[in-house]
């Protein structure tokens, strides 16, 4: 019997196979995303390689209520090196990647479970148990010699890899929040095209770049298999960071707050929030540079963050609002009416989301309520 039991043990061992290492392709593009070898799935389990880093940011971008699992790898020997403001300089051979999920709903294992919370099934940064959420896209950025490499993948449905979609796709999903409302959307898979339109930071020089592993985003603690540890820092100990600068109570690294942390300021909360939703395009020679809007970390709160600035070229995108902030008055401003809609050509994001983020929304509102002064131009409409 024990003779029986040992063998069994054995011959369950061996099932046991190591993954092979990340595999850092320099060309073309793999129709599945099994051959990175970056994170692995066998249908239960969605698991890391060996050497992938997880990370999170402080404020993360809106995505129909998505959860993300975002990881880091680089080739032996190589880092990025530290920058203030703009996303760190990353070495040929990175990986970057972000697993969109959702958690199952109760009783109905197909739908997803709006929630602002992680997700059940253990901390991302040890995987994910897919009995208990469902996978639905992976995308990469990838570090060639001739630049950054877009890669959308999408899930299969029995949860042990993804194809290249690179024309996009599209899922029909059904959100559950907490009250117990259904609420039926379509989940959209962007297209190369499209993930470049957020990505490229210089419209005169093509210049494409990630948007997340910035200091100010990626600077908190965050709960590794090992024990809580700041991101920066655990990128510095691993290889993965130069160039760190000392931090002190009177040099502080950058840091972005926490938008649904109620404990801090209202505006640094509200502004954390546009940086990361919009900056990406509201941003100096970025996308919606044409627009003069200025909604990034760097931009001052007046007229080039819309106070009072009637919009360049919103059409119907207005909804008859002369200015995209009116101090004190969110429903007479251009902002909160297309962060609350999801028509095309008025919903803002453009991209990304097919759903009202209600909490962003509520938040920016409040924001916007809190803000001194009026528009003396809008006093007789308003």
């Amino acid at each position: 019997m024990a003779a029986c039991i040992a063998l069994t043990a054995l011959t369950l061992a061996g099932c046991q196979r190591t993954p092979p290492p990340v595999n850092f392709i320099a060309e073309g593009k793999p129709a599945m995303l099994s051959a990175w070898h970056v994170v692995e799935s066998n249908g239960q389990r969605l698991s890391l390689n060996t050497g992938v880093l997880p990370y999170d940011l402080n404020t993360p971008l809106f995505s129909d209520y998505a959860h993300k699992l975002r990881t880091v790898w680089m080739p032996a020997g190589q880092s990025a090196t530290y920058r203030d403001t703009a996303a760190f300089d990353f070495p040929v051979g990175t990986i970057i990647t972000k697993t969109f999920y959702y958690p199952r709903a109760e009783g109905s294992p197909g739908n997803a479970l709006r929630q602002t919370s992680m997700a059940p099934g253990g901390s991302p940064t040890e995987g994910l148990d897919l009995s208990q959420v469902r996978l639905i896209e992976t995308r990469l950025l990838v570090k060639r010699t001739t630049g950054w490499v877009v890669l959308p993948y999408v899930w299969n449905d029995a949860q042990t890899d993804a194809a290249l979609e690179r024309t996009g796709d599209q899922k029909a999903l059904e959100l559950v929040d907490d009250a117990g409302r259904h609420q039926h959307f379509t989940y959209v898979v962007p297209n190369e095209n499209q993930c470049a339109a957020c990505h490229v930071v210089n419209l005169k020089e093509k210049v494409f770049t990630p948007i997340g592993p910035k200091a100010r985003h990626l600077n908190r603690t965050l709960r590794y298999a090992d024990g809580e540890e700041n991101q920066l820092a655990r990128w510095q100990r691993v290889g993965y960071l130069t160039g760190l600068p000392p931090a002190s109570e009177a040099a502080p690294l950058p840091r972005a707050a926490n938008w649904a942390d109620t404990t801090l300021p209202l505006a640094d909360r509200a502004r954390a929030y546009l940086d990361v939703n919009c900056a990406h395009c509201h941003q100096a020679q970025a996308t919606a540079s044409n627009t003069a809007l200025r909604l990034d970390a760097q931009a001052t709160v007046d007229w080039q963050m819309g106070l009072c600035k009637p919009p360049v070229a919103a059409g119907k995108g207005t909804g008859d609002r002369l200015f995209d902030i009116v101090p004190g008055q969110p429903d007479a401003s251009i902002m909160t009416w297309r962060l609350a809609s999801t028509e095309g050509g008025v919903m803002m994001p453009e991209l990304g989301r097919n759903t009202v983020h209600e909490e962003g929304l509520q938040l920016i509102r409040q924001w916007i309520s809190s803000l001194p002064g009026r528009c003396n131009a809008t006093e007789s409409k308003l």
